[in-house]
């Protein structure tokens, strides 16, 4: 189930990147996309691609953030709630007994030759 739904998630991620790329800008970046709009009576005016492709890329964005709160809950839901302090170890109560001599590194003595 978990591949399907990803592989939808995978679908409509690309969909919608090829939506948002064929909608027209509506900036003056250095004069691209606003030319030949409903020129010569086509299928569809201007503004009804505009329209179709807005409605779009709000169903297709509706679509992958459900996708993605679905996957987000099926990858948690077989995981066991606690903390990582419930891992740790037990802690003894009583203080380990320290070593009988410790030990002490002895100085080296060096004679420096010239």
């Amino acid at each position: 189930m978990e591949t399907i739904i990803l592989v939808v998630h995978l679908i409509i991620a690309i969909a919608l990147v090829g939506v948002v790329l064929m909608q027209r800008s509506e900036g003056g970046a250095l004069g691209m996309g606003g030319s030949g709009g409903g020129v010569g009576g086509g299928f569809m005016s201007g503004r009804a691609a505009a329209d179709v492709l807005t409605r779009t890329t709000a169903i297709l964005a509706a679509s992958f953030i459900a996708t993605s709160i679905i996957l987000g809950v099926m990858a948690g839901s077989g995981r066991e709630s606690g903390s990582i302090l419930d891992q740790a170890p037990p802690v003894s109560s009583t203080p380990s007994a320290p070593s009988a001599t410790p030990t002490v590194p002895q100085p080296t003595t060096s004679d420096p030759q010239n």
